[in-house]
């Protein structure tokens, strides 16, 4: 008697494990697509453009860790987005809009803010997994992210969709000085709060969600204004941030000596 054979089970990813980078590529296309309405001087469109693209990278880490989808492949190309949509196309745009006025000067900033991104990516990706981190150093960045660069750096294109100063903000000083900053930031070793891990109290949870209605609100009847007031906002944060680290470092210190003495004294003296 012959045996019927099984047929072979097809092996393949499951739809969970693609989510993650579905949304990367999407946040990818974002950023190239605020380039192309940089180059139609369409300055609201782009900047929607890479709002649009900080959203998605957001999400993309969170649902797969959620979706257990995490992957070598993933981080690899999550920079890859992240190098275009926050470091190219913001790039692209403020040249257009501004600093081509300063003729080789103006490039050469454009220039070092993109080249910044991209040495702060590398970084950020050799330091993924690093083992000798506190386990209160978790809950920082080592220098601006990305998406936050990204919006500090395009602060006067969009404070000028509300202000109209005779082209101020569309100097190219004021936007050669925010390049210079942001790149120095971005490459840093200033510590800045990464939010990843951060956890509400439940006393807290309720005017969390009622700030996060008004925020949406506020977003609705005013856009630029609003996400112009939420990027100074975190820039004000980065001292708080690299004073509280000082401080959990300082107290770490303190407390080394004493966890060393007590371990001393626990072993049998002769």
């Amino acid at each position: 008697m012959f045996k019927s054979r099984r047929p072979r089970r097809i092996t393949g990813l499951s739809i969970n494990k693609l989510i993650p980078n579905i949304l990367t590529l999407l946040a990818l296309c974002a950023g190239l697509t605020a380039i192309r309405f940089g180059l139609h001087q369409k300055w609201e469109s782009a900047v929607l453009s890479i709002l649009l693209a900080g959203v998605l990278d957001g999400l993309d880490g969170r649902v797969a860790r959620l979706l257990q989808g995490t992957s070598k492949f993933g981080a690899e190309l999550d920079s890859l987005s992240d190098f275009v949509s926050f470091g190219v196309a913001p790039a692209m745009l403020l040249y257009f809009w501004s600093m081509q006025n300063a003729g080789g000067v103006g490039w050469a900033l454009v220039m070092l803010y993109a080249v910044c991104m991209a040495l702060r990516l590398a970084r950020f990706n050799t330091m993924l997994g690093q083992p000798d981190l506190p386990s209160w150093a978790y809950n920082f960045f080592t220098g601006v992210p990305a998406p936050a660069a990204a919006g500090l750096v395009l602060l006067p294109m969009m404070a000028s969709f509300q202000l109209d100063l005779n082209g101020f903000f569309q100097h190219p000083l004021i936007c050669g000085i925010l390049l210079i900053v942001v790149s120095f930031l971005m490459v840093s070793k200033v510590p800045t709060y990464s939010g990843k891990r951060f956890r509400i109290p439940h006393n807290y949870v309720l005017p969390v969600m009622l700030v996060m209605a008004l925020l949406a609100a506020f977003l609705v009847t005013a856009p630029w204004s609003t996400v112009t007031a939420v990027a100074l906002i975190y820039a004000a944060t980065i001292p708080l941030s690299a004073a509280s680290f000082a401080k959990l470092k300082r107290q770490t210190d303190l407390l080394r000596p004493a966890e060393t003495l007590q371990s001393d004294d626990s072993h049998p003296k002769a």
